[in-house]
Formats: C-alpha cells, structure tokens, sequence
C-alpha cells in the first residue's frame, strides 16, 4: 500500500481496479491510499441514505467494472425498495436492477481527476472490498460537470462526513 500512496503523491488520476490489479491490492484498499483532500470514506449502513438523496439529483453516470467491461448508464437513478433480500431500482430510467444493499461494506466520495476530467464519484465497496458500482456527478452537453450535482455531491458527502470509518478517513 505504501507504492499506491507514493503513486498517489505524483497524481490521483487513475481507474480504482486498474490500480488494484496492478499492485495486488482491493480496490478499496487502492481507495484509502488516496489523499485525505480526495474525500471520505462512510459505513455501507448508509447506503439508503445515499441513494434516495441521488436519485433526486437528476441524470447522473451509473458505472459497473468488471474484468470483462465497464459499462456506463447514463440516467435518473430510481431510489428503490427492499424486498427479497434486494434493494430494487425500478422506474422510468435506463438505469434499473437489484442490488444485494447488505453485501456494501462502506461507500467512498472521491473527487479527483480520472482520465484526466475532474470527477465526482460515490464509489460503493463490497465486503471483499471490491466495486460494487459507481455514481458520477453527471455532465452536460459541453462535458462540463453539472454544477447543481457537484454542489448535492459535497453537500451529501460533508454531511455524512461524521460518520467517517475509522482508519478509512480518506477518500478513494
């Protein structure tokens, strides 16, 4: 962990799973090596609090990596509700699904460059301490972040800041 900081020291840039498979490490783990300024880190416990407060924020970027594809949503992202053991996004939006909620360990804002375009992501982490998935502040038709997002991002993201984990203060 300690190459990641020191990678992280030059430049922040960088894709959380390309970095984790490069140094043998979780992406959640390549997370907290990242600079205290990059954000914060909170328990999974608030995932439902996140989530209803994004799906008030309009279209936003839905992101899923896996070693096989990154494949990027663009559109509302519905609240849901919990039932059979899931929480459900049902709604008018391309984005849509069934997430298993009590598999997120903690939940990651992160601002910094990827590729580099500044970014503003809430990075959810599973109990191994992969990626679950990733929401983007969205952006218009010039590219440019969406200023009302970025400002519900740093909103959301310092109000939950008091509930910071342990150890894992800094952002990923």
């Amino acid at each position: 962990m300690a190459a990641v900081t020191a990678r992280f020291l030059a430049s922040t840039d960088g894709v959380l799973e390309e970095i984790a498979a490069e140094f043998g490490l979780t992406p959640r783990e390549v997370a907290a090596c990242l600079p205290a300024s990059t954000g914060v880190c909170v328990p999974g416990e608030l995932f439902e609090e996140i989530m209803r407060d994004v799906s008030e924020w309009g279209v936003a970027l839905f992101l899923v990596h896996t070693p096989d594809l990154i494949l990027e949503c663009a559109g509302s992202v519905p609240y849901g509700t919990m039932a059979q053991g899931y929480f459900n996004l049902i709604g008018d939006s391309p984005i849509g699904g069934h997430l298993r909620r009590w598999r997120c360990a903690a939940i990651q804002f992160i601002s910094r460059p990827v590729m580099g375009h500044d970014s503003h992501a809430i990075v959810f982490f599973n109990i191994e301490g992969g990626v679950m998935f990733k929401i983007f502040v969205g952006r218009d038709a010039r590219h440019a972040l969406k200023p009302d997002q970025v400002a519900r991002f740093l909103a959301l993201r310092d109000r939950l800041a008091i509930h910071a984990e342990a150890g894992h203060e800094r952002a990923g």
